[in-house]
């Protein structure tokens, strides 16, 4: 199948998040997310690419690129959420959004690329190993603010 992968826009967010919704399990509301996307939608430093088959979003990957001053760190991205439609995968379709992303982190002077997954996305680890990720020394943590 071909694929044709985007930058996303304010009319891509319904797909993008029926999508997301069935990959990760998730409930998002859609009029939330079109809330936020619009209110970061002119930030460079936020991407959300997607990948059209058919004529429907199939695929999706969130960049978010981080310019700090630490010289080690330099500038580096995070891919969050990314997915390829369950009946398309082992297609090839998430290995060429790899390689999106990593066109778009070039062409932001990305030093690095890092990469948040969910334990239990195996079939997805599978692929970040295959592109060349390596699981960090690390642990990823998180805490509510209330």
């Amino acid at each position: 199948m071909e694929v044709v992968f985007k930058k996303a826009t304010y009319d891509d967010v319904d797909g993008i998040v029926t999508l997301c919704n069935e990959c990760f399990d998730e409930n998002t509301n859609v009029e939330y997310a079109k809330k936020i996307f619009k209110e970061t939608e002119n930030d460079q430093n936020q991407i959300y690419l997607i990948g059209i088959g058919n004529g429907k979003i199939i695929a999706h990957a969130k960049i978010t690129i981080i310019p700090t001053i630490y010289e080690d760190m330099n500038t580096y991205a995070i891919l969050n959420h990314v997915c390829v439609k369950p009946e398309f995968r082992r297609e090839h379709i998430g290995t060429k959004m790899l390689d999106e992303c990593f066109k778009i982190a070039k062409e932001n002077d990305c030093k690095c690329v890092e990469l948040w997954s969910k334990n239990f996305r195996q079939a997805a680890h599978g692929m970040y190993h295959s592109y060349g990720f390596d699981v960090m020394d690390a642990k990823f943590f998180s805490k509510e603010i209330k």
